[in-house]
């Protein structure tokens, strides 16, 4: 009997980039493609090369990480901590594992709510997936607990800056009004994906049937681990690193700002004291092994990542720096050789190479509907369909309209350009307030960038984690119609209810 098989990503890739080739013939002043499919390609690798930089390097560097073992000695050492909570009967019952998807998928849901984690979360995906395996499930669930969360997030957000701050602004809104509800819209959303999650960690680890890549082997054996007495080159790395802290907080630390919403909070105080806790979890850990410093390094990093992002609006350059030291430094540390780190950096970008690719060509979609200039006059057209709904049938083909839209431009800021500008004075003409159709594009926007092989994010995800996107299609697909549903019933509150900033 035949069976439908999901064909490659390159070949969905391309299906649809000659799709909407064929589309800039079909829809009224579009400019046609034809060779351009082609050209589209390498403008697409232009487009993104941000982001192909940063999975590059990413890759390069926790390959290196990876290679010292230094991981999976702190993950294990982790996994015996909580289990050793379990004698706690809150704990058992809950059971270990659930606890700590939980805990971290809200704060990564916190991430994408308050500052629009989007990019960054490739460089953390890399770590939770080996904590998932750890803890008996697979690599879905790893994926979830950090991308999947901050996404959620993303699309619930409260204080998001690319989708909220962007769409109110170009909507004429009081910037991050509306923020009452949007943190209900926030806790509906996060509880819900939190329990899809849970319930499907929970089949995982019941059917003893993780997924694992070919040639992977996440946990090591005790004696495979670095945990030798760390050699001349850890201790040239702490005192390098120490020396750059405290050189990069005499200069810098005046400038940390946290930008929550319309607030800035100075904090000139906070590089020094990240300097200071560096020192003081850098020295014990040296004290114990090898592979306990380069993990110091490791959980510094993301440290320092998430304060760089808040406090000093770091974006793909400053966190590429951050991982490409963190996979030098960690080699110094294992006391790798200069070729053998630099060898191993290359053996980690070749690996992930394939994320490149992928990145790439998804974008040329997007130079496709672009250069053909079909976008404003599709969006056009399905504006003029609305006028004859009411309310409640405009919100739902606005609602549906932007999140078509989103499988083909993932980005919100060019999303809410392209889509702001026709959405907010027709929501005037039909008595829908503005507040509402920023609330439509924001759930728009974010639930469908979870399956949508237009993202370069989920793109690079899936390249880190080696999972096959028609495999992660099988597994979303249902969860995003869920969001989909759910988020549709969210928006009718605001249209019958008086609430503040609606």
């Amino acid at each position: 009997m035949w069976k439908f098989r999901v064909p490659n990503t390159y070949v969905i890739i391309s299906a649809v980039l000659v799709l909407c080739a064929v589309l800039t013939w079909i829809i009224p002043g579009g400019v046609p493609q034809t060779w351009q499919v082609f050209s589209a390609v390498y403008e697409g690798f232009i487009s993104q090369a941000g982001i192909i930089a940063f999975v590059l390097i990413i890759g390069g560097a926790f390959w290196v990480v990876n290679s010292t073992k230094a991981l999976d000695e702190g993950i294990r050492k982790f996994i015996a901590g909580v289990r050793s909570l379990e004698r706690y009967p809150f704990v058992r019952r809950a059971g270990a594992g659930n606890i700590v998807i939980v805990l971290i998928m809200l704060l990564f849901g916190i991430f994408g709510a308050v500052f629009g984690m989007s990019e960054e979360t490739i460089a953390f995906v890399a770590v939770s997936i080996p904590l998932a395996r750890s803890l008996g499930y697979d690599e879905i669930v790893g994926i979830c607990m950090v991308y999947v969360a901050a996404h959620v997030g993303f699309a619930g957000a409260m204080l998001n800056p690319f989708t909220i701050g962007i769409a109110q602004e170009m909507s004429g809104l009081p910037l991050f009004s509306g923020i009452e509800y949007r943190c209900f819209c926030w806790l509906v959303l996060m509880m819900l994906t939190i329990a899809v999650v849970l319930i499907y960690a929970s089949r995982v680890k019941k059917s003893n049937q993780t997924f694992s890549p070919e040639g992977s082997d996440v946990c090591a054996t005790e004696s495979d681990t670095a945990t030798g007495k760390p050699g001349a080159g850890a201790w040239v790395t702490f005192i390098g690193v120490t020396v750059a802290l405290i050189a990069f907080s005499v200069c810098y630390a005046s400038d940390c700002v946290i930008r929550m919403g319309q607030s800035n909070i100075s904090v000139p105080w906070l590089l020094w004291v990240l300097t200071a806790a560096w020192v003081a979890a850098a020295l014990p850990a040296l004290m114990k092994s090898a592979g306990m410093f380069i993990l110091c390094q490791l959980i510094f990093t993301i440290i320092f990542l998430v304060a760089g992002v808040m406090g000093y609006g770091w974006y793909l350059p400053q966190i590429c720096a951050l991982f490409l030291a963190l996979g030098v430094t960690s080699g110094i540390s294992a006391g790798y050789s200069a070729d053998t780190v630099a060898k191993e950096f290359i053996t980690g970008a070749k690996d992930i190479f394939s994320a490149a690719m992928v990145i790439g060509f998804a974008a040329g979609i997007i130079v496709i509907l672009e250069n053909g200039q079909v976008i404003d006059t599709m969006i056009a057209s399905m504006a003029s369909i609305l006028e004859s709904s009411g309310r409640t049938g405009a919100l739902a083909s606005m609602y549906g309209i932007q999140n078509l839209i989103n499988l083909l431009i993932p980005s919100a800021s060019a999303k809410a350009a392209v889509t702001m500008p026709v959405m907010a004075p027709f929501s005037d003409l039909i008595g829908l307030s503005r507040q509402v159709n920023v609330l439509a594009f924001q759930f728009g926007d974010g639930f469908t960038n979870m399956i949508t092989p237009c993202s370069g994010v989920l793109m690079a995800v899936l390249s880190v984690a080696r999972i096959p996107y028609e495999r992660w299609f099988r597994f979303i697909w249902k969860f995003i119609l869920l969001l989909i549903v759910v988020g549709f019933i969210l928006l009718l509150p605001p249209v019958y209810i008086d609430m503040p900033g609606f």
